[in-house]
């Protein structure tokens, strides 16, 4: 091998190495302004519809996340013994260790959809009541949460997104 093929061959591996540095530093960059970004989440429209049953009730509400991703890992409830997490897809529920909370986004939890199941209650709750309810997060603080007993057959108002930018 002469002077100038070893040059070329240290020249074009060194290129090589910058450019793959370049790379994953590009990638770690764009993959920690995402993950740097901090979740923002805010809970609406939570209830309880009033429980047919003595030992168990459901919990609906709305999680808005107007940061970055994070996951809904538990809840907890000082009315029950236990809360579990359950979606319900094709009229089939089915329990759920946590539900990803998008960036920007939301989690919806509704009749016919993602709901809590409040279990081995202590008392059964009344219309007019509120239940405290805390909501746990990979990433974010505990939110608790003050929340209404409604009526057994409560729906909650629509939202209309006819008319809501994009």
């Amino acid at each position: 091998m002469n002077h100038r093929t070893t040059q070329r061959r240290t020249f074009a591996g060194g290129t090589l190495v910058f450019a793959a540095a370049l790379v994953l530093t590009g990638c770690a960059d764009s993959d920690s302004s995402d993950s740097a970004k901090a979740p923002e989440l805010k809970v609406s429209g939570a209830y309880i519809p009033a429980p047919t049953m003595a030992d168990m009730a459901a919990g609906f509400f709305t999680l808005t996340n107007e940061g970055g991703a994070d996951k809904l890992t538990s809840a907890t409830s000082d009315l029950a013994g236990s809360v579990t997490l359950h979606s319900t897809k094709g009229g089939e529920m089915k329990e759920q260790k946590s539900f990803d909370v998008p960036a920007d986004g939301h989690l919806d939890f509704a009749t016919g959809g993602n709901h809590l199941m409040l279990e081995k209650l202590r008392h059964k709750p009344k219309q007019g009541e509120k239940v405290t309810l805390t909501l746990h997060f990979e990433k974010s603080d505990p939110i608790k949460v003050e929340v209404p007993v409604k009526e057994a057959t409560y729906q909650p108002p629509q939202h209309d997104t006819s008319h809501d930018s994009h």
